[in-house]
């Protein structure tokens, strides 16, 4: 997703967020993210000044107090920041690729089936298609990776082949340079 687009470069504008908005971003959130109930009140605090930063290509970052926690594509589903994912890594449900995978999916490949079911690789929850996931890494602490099921991993695990899961945010891409540079 962030290929072609740098954040620092490439905001076309930014705008606070009226408080009925932040709720219904809030209620989203913990649509998608159920794991996230318990920390919502500390990332977003009630007074918190909230911010939309819309970027080219219709994506928008979206800042508490200056520091960008979430982002989407047109109305798309919410993704959090990999900087966010390392803070609270129970969030999201995860999906661990190989060894093998790990410089493919840093250079911001989508993952395929068979990354996910070779044996280094782990899928120990059931998760739906269309479903935001952390990806995690063999022998590796924290996520490298923020992706969307393109299959449920009943699927993934059936089939076993094509793209499983689509990479949206990745270690090394310009979001998280813009993110570790401030």
């Amino acid at each position: 997703m962030f290929k072609k687009v740098h954040p620092k470069e490439d905001i076309a504008t930014q705008s606070q967020i009226k408080s009925s908005v932040q709720r219904s971003i809030r209620t989203k959130l913990l649509e998608q993210m159920p794991g996230l109930e318990t920390y919502i009140n500390d990332l977003m605090p009630k007074k918190a000044t909230m911010k939309q930063i819309k970027l080219r290509d219709h994506i928008s970052l979206f800042s508490v107090n200056d520091q960008v926690l979430f982002f989407n594509s047109f109305d798309g589903p919410l993704y959090p920041t990999l900087k966010l994912l390392h803070q609270y890594p129970t969030i999201l449900p995860h999906l661990q690729v190989d060894r093998g995978a790990i410089r493919f999916v840093l250079s911001g490949a989508n993952i395929m089936c068979p990354g996910l079911t070779s044996p280094g690789a782990r899928m120990d929850e059931t998760v739906p298609k269309d479903r935001v996931v952390a990806i995690m890494a063999e022998g590796k602490e924290n996520a490298l990776a923020v992706g969307l099921t393109k299959m449920s991993t009943d699927e993934i695990r059936a089939i076993n082949k094509g793209h499983g899961v689509e990479t949206i945010h990745h270690l090394g891409d310009p979001l998280w340079k813009s993110l570790t540079e401030s």
